[in-house]
Formats: structure tokens, sequence, C-alpha cells
């Protein structure tokens, strides 16, 4: 049915450039606000129809019956998304996020989930058709059991991707039944290190094993990405995109993770190897970073004309576990 699901929230960004973040009890003036479209689940499948085209990508959420959740579902439909899975839940407020990024472009972000806890096993339940029938399977942050439920759908039927996000904090015995049903679990290193008490290879590729979870995609920032394939018994270090090179400079960072899920998903979908997919995800975030906007991912055109001028300059290295 589609090339790319994604699921969880669906969020209005209000981003608040200031000159650095502030420190306990430290009040810093904000130089600019600019109020954009954002949450993790719906910059990744923007990111993802960007690079795929119209009509090969869907997004499962909810959102209010505010202004809000009308202009997020209008928006999502211009950039060829369907939102035929999309709740509108009465009474509620659409989710919504604050974010401090300063003139680095690093950033902290609090977010009121509003109407994106609403999902239910239920629903989930009565559209599960779509799992069986979508190439790739992104499932970002939605409430837990629903993550699971939808990646227990999904299994054996093209490729489940998940990113916990905010769930970490569960701990992994609440993770565990979800990460069976994982083809790709995708965290950052802080998450790692919190989620597995370790970033020690061996120690990462031994409880992997335990858990049945054949692929860790970490994110490293600044300094790139790394997947540890316990299928292959490889691993895979991956450079950043040097920026300067293509004359381009950080502005912000908020989403590029997302950019980089959703162009992987999106290039896996094509049938794209792991490498070929991460480089692509890896270039995609890239750009995004020299973006103000939390959606700054490029087009499909900008993605191949960086990745046939930029290739060169990713550092790829391929080692045995």
């Amino acid at each position: 049915m589609y090339n790319v699901i994604s699921c969880g929230a669906i969020n209005w960004d209000i981003n608040l450039f200031v000159s650095h973040l502030p420190k306990e009890g430290e009040e810093v003036r904000v130089l600019r606000i600019e109020r954009v479209p954002g949450g993790t689940a719906a910059n990744v499948i923007v990111a993802a129809a960007r690079y795929l085209g119209p009509g090969k990508t869907a997004i499962i959420g909810a959102v209010g019956d505010d202004e809000i959740g009308r202009k997020q579902i209008e928006i999502l439909k211009k950039e060829g998304v369907s939102t035929e899975y999309v709740l509108i839940i009465n009474g509620v407020e659409s989710g919504q996020a604050y974010i401090l990024i300063d003139k680095d472009g690093a950033n902290v972000i609090n977010t009121f989930f509003g109407a994106n806890t609403y999902l239910s096993t239920k629903y989930i339940a009565s559209i599960s058709k779509v799992f069986r029938e979508s190439k790739v399977k992104v499932v970002m942050d939605p409430p837990l059991d629903v993550a699971i439920k939808i990646l227990e759908l999904g299994y054996g039927f093209g490729i489940n991707i998940w990113d916990p996000g905010v769930y970490i904090e569960y701990g992994i015995k609440a993770l565990a039944k979800g990460l069976r049903y994982t083809d790709i679990l995708i965290l950052n290193h802080i998450e790692v290190k919190e989620l597995f008490g370790t970033l020690q290879l061996t120690s990462l590729v031994n409880r992997l094993r335990e858990l049945e979870c054949s692929k860790l995609l970490i994110k490293y920032g600044s300094k790139g990405s790394q997947l540890i394939n316990i299928d292959e018994n490889t691993i895979v270090n991956m450079s950043t995109l040097p920026l300067d090179k293509i004359s381009l400079k950080v502005v912000n960072t908020v989403g590029c993770g997302d950019a980089f899920i959703g162009v992987f998903g999106a290039a896996l979908s094509e049938d794209k190897s792991l490498i070929d997919a991460m480089l692509l995800a890896t270039i995609a975030a890239g750009y995004k970073a020299s973006r103000r906007e939390t959606r700054g991912s490029p087009s499909r055109d900008v993605l191949i004309g960086l990745h046939n001028r930029c290739k060169e300059y990713i550092n790829i290295q391929i080692k045995n576990i």
C-alpha cells in the first residue's frame, strides 16, 4: 500500500533562538521565535515523502480538534503524505514542543504530547492491514503499548524500524517485547548508554543477541553513525557530511535525526542496501542542519545532487564483529 508509514508524534514546534542555553536559574534573552510544524513521526514521514514523492507515504497519529491540528493535516497533505490514519481528538489540544536553540544549533526540547497520547491498541488493530502491506514501518514515539502492537502486526511483512525516544526511560524490560519484533533499532548514543548501560561494543553485541534484536543503528550526532549488524557480524562506521566542504554551516540541529530516519527508511523501501541507505540518510541529516526549519530535509533532486557531489567526503569503515 505504501513504501513507508510512520507512527508517533505530530507536534507544533515553537523554536526559541538564543545566544546560549541557560544554566539552572539563568534568564536568557530570546532573539527570535519561529513557529513551525514538527513532531518526530511527522518529520520522519515528510523527509521520506520528499525523497519518494507523493502518494507513497502515510502517517499514523493523532491531533486535537483545534487550529493546530487542522493546520498540521493540511501541511502533511501538501507534502504528499496520506493522513487517512490520523485521528482527530475532540476536546484535547494538539501536541506542541518548546525548543531552545543556541547559536551553534544545540538544543533543549520540552514537549507537551497532548492528543498524541490518545492513540490506542484497539485503533491500531482496526487498521492492521496497512502494517502488512507497507514496505517499511517506522515506529517513533506513540504510547509504548501502541508501538509494540504495530511492531508485532508488521513483523515479517517488510521492515520494522523502531526509535523508542522518550520511552527509553521505561527500561529494557519494558521494551524487550517490542525489540523481538524490530528489524532495526535506532537510538542516539546517550539513549544506548541509558538503555544498555554501556557503549562498549562486545557488551552491546551480547545484549542484542540476548534480546533477539538483529540490528542497532546508533546516531552520534556530529560524530556520525554506527550500524551493528548481528545478522552479518559486521559493524559499519560512517562519518557526517562535512558542511564546510559545500559552503554550508550548522544553523539548527533540531530534526536532523528525523531527516536521517525518514530518508533511511525511504531508501530501504526502494531496496537499497543498508550502507547506501545510511549514506543518503547521512547527507540528508547534514543538509537539514544547515536549515532553520525543523523539517528542513531535502527534496529527492537536491539529495541526489548532494550525493553525487559529497559521497567522497564521507568516511565509511566496515569491520567484522
